[in-house]
């Protein structure tokens, strides 16, 4: 967003907020005020009117601000993306029992990316007396938490206005602590409206922070270090790792100490694509001859280490089997039975719960002072670092080959448009807030800024989350950056309405349409179908193509009050089309829309 005198012009209440709180949801209002909370987004209801009416009419409709959304999913997904870039929490409001519904899929992906999300939400009166004939009670379970409880960190729906204060404090310590990720709060009707009877004190949240992060074991880590000190082929592995920003040039100084290949799974941005010792995409080269595997922060181990027959669905280990596996994480303590995103039991002969910010630090150091103790330990190291550098400038060189051999291809092909958007942003403070053109944003753009320039992807697999998430990420950090959302068509036509949202409260944010014009995942399933079964595979996109009529995303995106462009499906008129949108969302402080009809892959 522009400034906060903007923000007020849109959404500035129109009474003088009074002094002192008066009923129950002010105090709760007190609270958000107490952790500096930024923004709640919400998509209105009346189980919550009580909440509402405390932030605008007490609270002033600041700190938090409301971020008006048109569908719940939306709305977490818009304090998804926020917290990921911001690195703090937001609020999420959404109705009763239909709202928690709706934003189901949104709070599951928040689970899986362990994102800080607070999801917040009423209740109709718990008290049977008070509720009105019929719609209180459809709009009441026992209790609402059950919907999401297997996908958040803790939920609650407190009995009183003090449990009310004690479980915001909680339940924002648990969405805190690492594993990180979202809690959800039901507060009753009655709560939140009750007069206040006697003051109710909010105490200093700075005594309830989150726990220190945890440290490894010594010995653990001293094993850690002899093990990579007299490995041959060792290789690291970085998912979640990157979470915290900090850890990165960490990495960097152990992998440069020790010349580990560093292959960067990408749930966050773990290691500087343009480095030397930068080998993602090769593991099929490294993990079969690897001896010893530093896992840190690594999901499913399983999917880090395989590649996967599409069509038979089995997968095909690249690991070589002897490896000793080192994993890093905190993940063991964040896992639930519902969802199964813990991947297959893969073994780990060291297995270490530790934070990875300060594990690393502390490997790096024990790695010094035994390196140059060790016999060959400084041979094997000069000696990998030169055959690490050979793979990462062999990938280089292939990326380019492929994205200059399809430049003129119709429809654009993905190195093209990756190639025309990265002389377009590269001398701008840039953000990637939301996919990456199938890892080409990564092959061929300098993605070794010492700030975050890419937030992370999500393995979540959930059509719908893209555009809100990137409304959230460019609400925490427009200001100073420029936002850019690559935005499959296919997932924005499950949640359009969120343009409204950015044209609203001026978000800055470029967004670049995926436009291939087919749900292409399935129909890349169809053809796999088709050809197992000797069936025809031009059949394969039928079901699947959005074709007929193709889509205009350009009117549609005008149609919701956001400046847009296309569809683009020259690759000539591409480079002049991205200027004048990057020019727009520059000066003007507002979203813009390039539609581009791409090819699939």
């Amino acid at each position: 967003m522009t400034d906060d005198r903007e923000v007020q012009e849109i959404d500035a209440p129109r009474i003088s907020a009074p002094r002192r709180a008066e009923f129950g949801s002010d105090i709760i209002v007190d609270v958000m005020k107490a952790y500096d909370i930024e923004y709640a987004s919400l998509n209105p209801g009346a189980t919550f009117r009580g909440l509402h009416d405390s932030m605008v009419n007490y609270g002033g409709n600041r700190t938090p601000q409301l971020i008006l959304c048109c569908h719940e999913e939306i709305a977490v997904s818009v304090a998804h993306g926020y917290t990921k870039a911001r690195g703090r929490p937001m609020i999420a409001i959404v109705h009763d029992i239909v709202g928690l519904l709706h934003a189901s899929m949104a709070v599951y992906l928040a689970w899986l990316d362990q994102a800080p999300v607070l999801v917040f939400g009423g209740t109709g009166p718990m008290a049977v007396e008070h509720r009105r004939p019929g719609i209180d009670w459809i709009h009441t379970a026992l209790v609402q938490g059950d919907v999401v409880r297997d996908y958040v960190k803790w939920d609650d729906q407190p009995a009183s206005l003090q449990s009310a204060v004690e479980s915001f404090i909680r339940g924002h310590r648990i969405a805190m602590s690492d594993p990180r990720g979202p809690i959800y709060l039901c507060f009753d009707t009655d709560i939140q409206e009750a007069r206040l009877e006697e003051q109710v004190t909010v105490p200093d949240v700075d005594r309830y922070g989150p726990a220190a992060p945890a440290q490894a074991d010594p010995t653990m880590l001293a094993t850690a270090a002899k093990w990579l000190i007299e490995a041959e082929h060792p290789v690291v592995l970085a998912d979640y790792m990157g979470r915290n920003q900090k850890t990165v040039p960490d990495l960097v100084e152990l992998a440069e100490l020790l010349a580990l290949p560093v292959i960067d799974l990408g749930s966050r941005y773990n290691f500087p694509n343009m480095h030397s010792l930068d080998a993602t995409e090769a593991e099929d080269q490294l993990l079969p001859q690897a001896d010893v595997v530093l896992a840190l922060d690594v999901t499913d181990l399983q999917w880090a280490t395989s590649t996967v027959d599409r069509t038979s669905r089995l997968a095909k280990p690249y690991l070589n089997p002897r490896a000793n596996v080192i994993h890093i994480s905190v993940r063991d303590m964040n896992v639930r039975a519902w969802a199964q995103e813990h991947g297959r039991l893969h073994p780990v002969d060291l297995p270490i719960t530790a934070d990875t910010s300060l594990a690393i630090p502390a490997l790096t150091a024990l790695c010094r002072a035994t390196l140059e103790r060790t016999p060959g330990a400084r041979e094997r190291v000069t000696t990998r670092a030169q055959r690490v550098e050979r793979i990462h400038r062999s990938l280089q060189d292939k990326w380019r080959e492929t994205a200059k051999r399809k430049e003129n291809e119709h429809p654009i092909s993905l190195p093209r448009l990756a190639t025309e958007l990265g002389d377009v942003v590269k001398d701008e403070d840039w953000m990637l807030v939301n996919r990456t053109l199938r890892n080409w944003t990564r092959r061929l753009w300098d993605w070794s800024k010492p700030t975050l320039g890419y937030v992370g992807a999500h393995r979540g697999g959930g059509v719908g989350y893209g555009i809100g998430h990137s409304i959230g990420a460019a609400l925490a950090v427009g200001k100073e950056r420029l936002c850019i959302d690559i935005q499959p068509d296919g997932d924005l036509l499950f949640t359009p309405s969120a343009l409204w949202t950015a044209a609203h409260h001026r978000i800055p944010l470029l967004i670049v349409m995926f436009n291939n014009r087919s749900y292409y995942n399935d129909e890349d399933h169809q053809i796999l179908m088709a050809k197992a079964r000797t069936r025809p595979v031009e059949n394969s996109g039928i079901g699947l193509h959005m074709v007929d009529p193709p889509v205009d995303f350009a009117t549609m995106a005008k149609g919701f009050g956001i400046e847009a462009w296309g569809p683009i499906e020259d690759p000539s008129d591409l480079k002049p089309v991205l200027e004048r949108a990057v020019r727009y969302v520059l000066k003007e402080r507002k979203a813009a829309l390039v539609d581009v009809v791409t090819q699939a892959r």
